[in-house]
Order: structure tokens, then sequence, then C-alpha cells
């Protein structure tokens, strides 16, 4: 009789097993049918008026605001396209994706941004891990070689903004460098796996090294901005731009260090990022402010109730990053992680985040916030939440093998 109830509640324990992978096999298919429905209205458009276009957000009076090359989130949608023909499989999307790939082919020799890495890895690099598309390799080494030559030996790391034009100037700088460039920095990790030369990885390193060193407070939390002295390389201040004050913790600042670490991980394999990872999930997870659909305000420290946005562009990135940390750790830190991770991805895909088809002007995910100080981007549509939404949800099959 024992026997007979073992069998039974082994037969019960699988029964539940292939009913958890169903459920979540029909939420990346119904997410994904949805995008790929909701961008291909997009399509649509496009065909309509006879242009290739690369949406980004929207503008103050609402309407779409498309991309031009050298803006920083060129990427994101040709990177979306590739996603979308990982998820279905679909030569449609393959197609979609080189052709608007292709629009943004000349960045690869721009040396005015950091962001390089934003603009060509999340496309030119997605599309040759997909397509292995010759071309496309080259392009990506072009990129690293142009990232590269923001790198200031003297300091350790990779210039983000010019401080010598523009609103950046009006705040005395004279080397920012913002947590946001963690993520340019798998550029040049796939740099030195395309070409063998480890000149790239050193510098990602480097970087890496002195972000951890210098941005980074007791609390795991992250400055927006570190601006060093030109000359002699020390660190003058901790600052912020797009957050609410220079002590505060920009929810989208931790999301870029979270991916950036657990990345940084990944391609090194040194535990000091594993373990830098680590903690700074902890802090985003465990903090008293972040409301329990896990979806960030956008900063952790924002006190006036007037403006305190949710932020879907943060926490995109963090499910997304989450996914992967989960991947490198064992047990229940493992399933921590992953249970966080789902919690959020499901957040994003209800109602209150995510668009009705034909709404939204096509994208996927509403309420992000771009950059409050600045007054833009203030609870629109973004392309890179767009962007990490599809990632995490390329990352959740992958993890559950669905």
């Amino acid at each position: 009789m024992k026997k007979v109830f073992g069998i039974l509640a082994l037969c019960m324990m699988i029964l539940s097993s292939c009913q958890t992978k169903q459920t979540e096999k029909n939420f990346i298919e119904e997410n994904t049918d949805f995008a790929a429905k909701q961008i291909s209205l997009e399509f649509k458009k496009m065909d309509s008026l006879g242009v290739v276009l690369n949406p980004r957000t929207l503008h103050n009076d609402g309407t779409v605001r498309y991309n031009k090359p050298a803006l920083w989130t060129s990427g994101f949608f040709p990177g979306s396209l590739w996603y979308l023909y990982e998820l279905t499989g679909e030569d449609l999307w393959k197609q979609r994706a080189e052709k608007l790939t292709k629009t943004i082919e000349q960045m690869q020799y721009s040396t005015r941004t950091h962001d390089v890495g934003f603009v060509i890895y999340c496309s030119f690099g997605n599309g040759y891990r997909l397509a292995h598309i010759p071309e496309y390799k080259q392009i990506i080494i072009n990129a690293a070689n142009s990232l590269t030559t923001r790198f200031r030996p003297h300091i350790g790391c990779i210039q983000s903004w010019s401080a010598k034009k523009g609103w950046q100037a009006k705040r005395g700088w004279q080397c920012p460098v913002i947590i946001d460039n963690m993520m340019n920095l798998e550029l040049l990790f796939e740099a030195s796996k395309l070409s063998g030369d480890n000149t790239y990885r050193d510098i990602a390193v480097k970087h890496a090294d002195l972000t951890i060193k210098n941005h980074y407070r007791k609390d795991y939390s992250s400055y927006h901005v570190v601006d060093y002295d030109s000359v002699n390389g020390e660190m003058r201040s901790g600052c912020t731009a797009q957050g609410f004050a220079d002590h505060s913790a920009w929810a989208r600042g931790q999301a870029w260090g979270l991916y950036g670490y657990t990345m940084c991980y990944r391609e090194t394999k040194d535990p000091k990022y594993l373990d830098q990872a680590k903690h700074i999930a902890s802090f985003i997870l465990n903090h008293p402010r972040l409301p329990k659909d896990l979806v960030p305000y956008w900063d952790f420290d924002c006190t006036d109730a007037n403006k305190n946005y949710r932020d879907a562009s943060a926490a995109a990135v963090t499910t997304s990053a989450l996914y992967e940390l989960s991947t490198y750790v064992e047990g229940e830190e493992a399933e921590k992680l992953k249970g966080a991770a789902d919690k959020i991805l499901e957040s994003l895909a209800s109602p209150s985040y995510r668009a009705e088809l034909g709404a939204n002007h096509n994208f996927l995910l509403m309420h992000s916030v771009g950059s409050i100080p600045h007054n833009n981007e203030v609870d629109v549509p973004l392309n890179y939440a767009d962007y990490y939404f599809l990632e995490a949800l390329v990352r959740k099959r992958a993890i559950e093998k669905l």
C-alpha cells in the first residue's frame, strides 16, 4: 500500500511540474504573440508611409519620437526585432531586423559617445549571435575600437560625456563617468572574443573595477555620475544627472549596475563581480520603498509625491539581469532571484504596464521615465523598456527550457 501511495505522490509531482511548465510556456507564448502583433502594426505604418522608422519614445505633445542613428537609443528597436526572431523563429523578423540594423551601421565609427556599445551590441551583436552574418563581426570590432578612444588610461575608465559643451559643461565636470557605462562593456568583451585581442577585455575590466571602487556606497547603491580630475585622475565628486539627488539611488542606474556586473561575471568568472551583482540585487529587492509589484519608482529616494512615477524600464532591465544572475548561484538563492524576476515580469505583462493591442503608439510597455530633472520622457513608453522586456522573455524561456 505504501508503494502505491508513493507512486501516486510521484505522479502528482510530475503532473504539477508539467502544469507549471505549461503555464510558463503559455505566458511566454502569449507575450511573444502580443509583441509580434503590436510591433507588426508599426511596420504596417512604415509600409503605408514608405519609410523606415526607428521608434524611441513620445514627445511632450504625445507624438512619436523616432531615433536618428546617433541617438544612444537607436540600437534597441533593431535589437527587439532580433529578439522576436529568436522567440518566434519566423524569418520575417530576421528580415525586418536586418533592415533596421542596416540603418545604424555608420555608428560603428562614432567616437563621440560611450553608448556605441548600446547602439551596436544590441543590434549587430544580437544579429551576429543569431544569424552569423559575416560582416557584422567586423562592425562589432570597429565599434569597440571607437569606444576605446574614450578610455582614459591615467584614470582607468571610459569617459561618458564630453564636459566641454552643452548642459554637461554647466555642471563643472572634467571627466564624468555614469553608471550606465557598465552596459557598454559587453561590446568590449565580445570584441576580444571575436578578434583574439585582449586589449578590449582589459579596458572593460579596468573600468568595472574602478566603478566598484568609486560609484558604490556602503549599502551597494550607486551614484549616477562620478566626476574625475582630468589631470591627476582622482575622484572629484559623486553626483547625479537624472536622479532625484546626488545622494539618491536612481532606479535605472541601480539596474544598469546589476546587469553590468552580472555580465562581467559571465565574461570573466571573477567572483568579485558575482558578489557585487548579488549585493546590488539585495539592495534593490529589499529596499523599503520598492512597491509590492516590484516595479520601482524612478528613484528609490524620491520624496516628492507629485513626481513619484514608476519606471518600467528599470524593472525590465532588473528582471533580465536577475534571470541571468539566478543561473550563477544555486539552491534557495537561485530560486529567490528567479522568483523575483518572474514576479517583475508578470507585473510588466499585466494591464498595469503592458499596453493594449494597437494602443501606446505600438510600444509594448507603458510608464517609463527618461529624465525627470530634465522634464524629458516622463511617464511614457521607451524602446529600451521593450527591448529588455523581450530579452527577459528569452532568458526565462532558456532557463525553463520550454
